[in-house]
This record gives C-alpha cells, sequence and structure tokens, in this order.
C-alpha cells in the first residue's frame, strides 16, 4: 500500500515538473509578427499594437507588429497564409481581407480555408465623419448636398472593397445619391487627408478616427451599429437618421496559417481572452467602440464563416465591382 502512495505521488510529481515544458510547447519559439493589413495609424494597427504589447509581455518574448499595407489587407492576408505553421506569424484578421474583398475579386488565398482562427478581438460600428470645415454636418444635410452635387462630393476608404467602401456604397443605395469613392492603403493616410481637406467625408472604423475628433478635427456625424455604443451616446446611428436597417461594420480577430496546431491556436486564445479582460486593454477597446470580443477559437471561425456569406450577398445583390 505504501509502495503504490510512493509511485503515485513520484508520478504527480513528474507530471507537475513536465507540466511547465508541455504548456511551453503550445506557444511559439522566438519572435511572433502580427501582421497587419493596413498602414500605422488605423484601427487594425491600433489594436494590434494595444493586443501585441500585452502578450509580448505575458508571454516574456518579442511580439512585432509590422504593416503589409495595401489591396484592401489582400497583401497581408495572403502572406500569412502561405507562412509556415509554427505560430511564429499571425494575421490581425480583417472584415476586408477575410470577408469582403475576397467575393468581389480574385485573391490569391481561399479565406475559409486557409486560416486557423484565434479569436475575434471586436466589432465596430464604422462613423461617418467629415473634416471641421465641411457645410453638412448631419446625415439629412449630407444627403442634400450629394443630391445637389452629384458625383462631386468624395469619401475617402481604407482601400476599393473595403469595409468603408461598403458602407458608402450602402449610403448612396439608400439615399439614392452619388458621390465620389477615393481609395487609400488604409485609414492613417486616408484620416490624414481628410483633416487637411484634399477629401470630405468618410465612413471610418471608429478605432481609427476616435483620436480625431476627440481633438476636434474630425466632426462624428453617425455610427453604423443599429444600437449606440457608449464611446459616443450623443451621436446618432444611421438608423435613427432615416436609414432603417442600416448596419455596416468592422471587425478585428487573430488568426494563424491554416497549418497552425490548434492546441497552439486554443492556448494563444485563452490567453488573448485574459488580456481583453485587463482593464486598461477594456478601456481602450471601449472608447474605440469594439464590443462583443472573445470567446473561443470555434466562434470566431463560426463568425467569419458567416460574414462571408453576409457580404458575398450584399456584394451579388448591389452589383459593386472591385479593382479590375
Amino acid at each position: 500500500m505504501q509502495r503504490r502512495t510512493f509511485v503515485t505521488a513520484s508520478a504527480a510529481s513528474a507530471a507537475t515538473l513536465a507540466f511547465p515544458s508541455l504548456m511551453a510547447q503550445t506557444l511559439p519559439n522566438g519572435p511572433i509578427r502580427i501582421i497587419v493589413g493596413f498602414a500605422p495609424g488605423g484601427g487594425t494597427d491600433i489594436l494590434a499594437r494595444v493586443i501585441g504589447q500585452k502578450l509580448g509581455d505575458m508571454w516574456k518574448t518579442q511580439v512585432i507588429v509590422e504593416n503589409k499595407a495595401g489591396a484592401s489587407g489582400t497583401i497581408a492576408a495572403d502572406y500569412v497564409a502561405k507562412q509556415p505553421g509554427d505560430g511564429n506569424t499571425l494575421l490581425m484578421a480583417h472584415i476586408n481581407s477575410q470577408a469582403i474583398t475576397p467575393a468581389l475579386q480574385k485573391v490569391n488565398y481561399d479565406a475559409a480555408r486557409d486560416f486557423q482562427p484565434v479569436v475575434l478581438v471586436g466589432v465596430t460600428p464604422n462613423l461617418l465623419i467629415c473634416n471641421e470645415n465641411q457645410p453638412a454636418k448631419t446625415v439629412k444635410d449630407l444627403v442634400e448636398l450629394c443630391s445637389a452635387n452629384p458625383g462631386r462630393v468624395s469619401f475617402g476608404s481604407a482601400g476599393t472593397g473595403s469595409a468603408q467602401h461598403l458602407a458608402l456604397e450602402m449610403f448612396m443605395l439608400a439615399a439614392k445619391v452619388k458621390a465620389i469613392h477615393v481609395p487609400y492603403k488604409g485609414s492613417g493616410p486616408m484620416l490624414t487627408d481628410l483633416i487637411g481637406g484634399n477629401i470630405q467625408y468618410s465612413f471610418d472604423t471608429m478605432t481609427a478616427a476616435t483620436p480625431h475628433v476627440k481633438s476636434g478635427k474630425a466632426i462624428a456625424i453617425a455610427q453604423t451599429r443599429q444600437q449606440r455604443v457608449g464611446a459616443y451616446a450623443n451621436v446618432p446611428t444611421m438608423v435613427e437618421s432615416g436609414f432603417p436597417g442600416f448596419e455596416a461594420t468592422t471587425w478585428y480577430g487573430l488568426a494563424g496559417p491554416a497549418k497552425m496546431p490548434l492546441a497552439m491556436a486554443k492556448r494563444m486564445n485563452e490567453d488573448v481572452n485574459k488580456v481583453m479582460l485587463m482593464p486598461d486593454v477594456m478601456e481602450k477597446l471601449a472608447a474605440s467602440g469594439a464590443q462583443d470580443g472573445g470567446g473561443s477559437t470555434e466562434k470566431f471561425g463560426d463568425f467569419m464563416r458567416a460574414e462571408q456569406i453576409k457580404w458575398a450577398k450584399i456584394i451579388k445583390d448591389g452589383g459593386v465591382k472591385g479593382e479590375a
């Protein structure tokens, strides 16, 4: 009886000693890169840096945010899809690269099969914004301005086929107006031009637009989820502004190449969920309007598949065209 007790205790001790090693095997070795498909300063970049810095502290390794801007995030997505499955390269997955652009034009990856979901970071409204010098600062006035100047009022976006572009297309269809779409390689350079007066309006991500709205250099006219978010309690929704059913969001998450082991994705998922519950991170997510983040790898996978189906239908029904 004593010998059995001794063996059991020894086995338990060995398992305990081995546990940190087994846990370490589910995380990558060496520095980790989070690839962002847009220029620095945009919403995707901002959230990647918030999450990446905390993960670096938690994992005691360097987490580097690397920007590979262009083609509405698809350059970055294509790059990550072709990386080894060692977990050292992650994608800050985005509605553009994972749901919208693949339904608009040919891309060199399969958004449904070439990625291992890790976690949904958040869903944010877009903000309809303008620079402080624009005459129309309500949705009603903007519709009148576009109606009086067909094809002359300019709207910037993070690129052709971006969530901002699709929000503009939805607005033009609903309001029965025409405007000029001006695509950029991300929200950062687009916002610089909007504030500088080179373009007039944008349906930009709340994450990217908020610092400029707070500074007074950009004016928030409306938001594009059907319920107001706390950070913009005084800004009406497009629904409240006379557009029933209008909802155009932007979302972000972490994903790896499809070859990345599920056990590694689940370990990362657990840690990112912990990061998103840190008070300072929760504050930054709330300020950017990011909601509904967290949950399992399966939740994020199901969410992306639903978004792919939704936007493919909207693009087909609306006859929206991508880049030639």
